[in-house]
């Protein structure tokens, strides 16, 4: 949605999907990408992380087949980072400049929780990174969908069953790992929960579609459809001899 000559242009809206395997993001970010498009009728670029521009796709595949694991958390936060400056700069801030509505399957947070909260980086130190590399591009809001480790790693395995590919660098890890994530993952929506939401993903995939559509209705109201004129109380006898009706 582009400003009209003379007027300031329009920033598009960022919002994050984040939470730990199996949660459906993927799922939600497509179906909440066309719920937006209808009501708004603005583009919605649906993009994820690590990837979304070609060279951060190309580190996505290196780090999801553990390349950088026997060098430790730091080393996949670094190549994170490099993903995601190239994400940003390539397709997320254009995308946001044009006055787009931006969603994104993962982003800083999950960061802060695969590499630090169960990763144990120091959160100064992703705090930093975050500065370098993010900058004032933040999310306007996060949902978190969050759901029993078990059971998310049930559905990733599944997944990976139904598609014939094995376990990736980060569902193969021990429950314990996935379960610091979900307990990180709640931590950052009580830290900042003006930017983000929890919503529960042990639900059907319908449910969950309606919970978040609530949630950004109540959350972003410029993303809420106006009003039909036909659905608008007429005005009453009263108000128009008021007004010299």
């Amino acid at each position: 949605m582009t400003a009209a000559p003379g007027e300031a242009p329009v920033r598009g809206v960022f919002i994050t999907l984040e939470g730990g395997e199996g949660a459906g993001k993927s799922t939600q970010a497509a179906r909440l990408a066309a719920t937006l498009r209808a009501r708004t009728g603005r583009p919605v670029t649906v993009t994820r992380e690590p990837g979304g521009s070609p060279r951060a796709e190309e580190i996505r595949a290196a780090v999801l087949a553990g390349v950088a694991k026997p060098y430790g958390p730091f080393a996949e936060a670094l190549l994170f980072s490099a993903a995601r400056l190239d994400h940003l700069d390539r397709l997320i801030r254009p995308a946001l400049a044009r006055g787009e509505t931006v969603i994104c399957d993962r982003f800083l947070d999950s960061t802060r929780a695969y590499q630090g909260a169960a990763g144990g980086l120091d959160p100064a130190l992703l705090g930093a990174l975050e500065r370098v590399v993010v900058g004032p591009t933040r999310p306007d809001l996060t949902l978190i969908l969050d759901l029993p480790a078990e059971t998310g790693l049930a559905r990733a395995a599944a997944r990976g069953q139904a598609a014939g590919e094995g376990a990736d660098r980060f569902e193969a890890e021990a429950l314990g790992f996935h379960t610091r994530l979900r307990t990180a993952f709640l931590e950052i929506a009580n830290r900042e929960s003006a930017r983000c939401a929890v919503v529960d993903a042990s639900a059907g995939p319908d449910a969950v579609e309606a919970a978040i559509r609530a949630v950004v209705t109540t959350r972003l109201p410029a993303l809420s459809p106006a009003p039909s004129p036909a659905l608008l109380p007429a005005p009453s006898p009263d108000a128009e001899t008021r007004n010299g009706g």
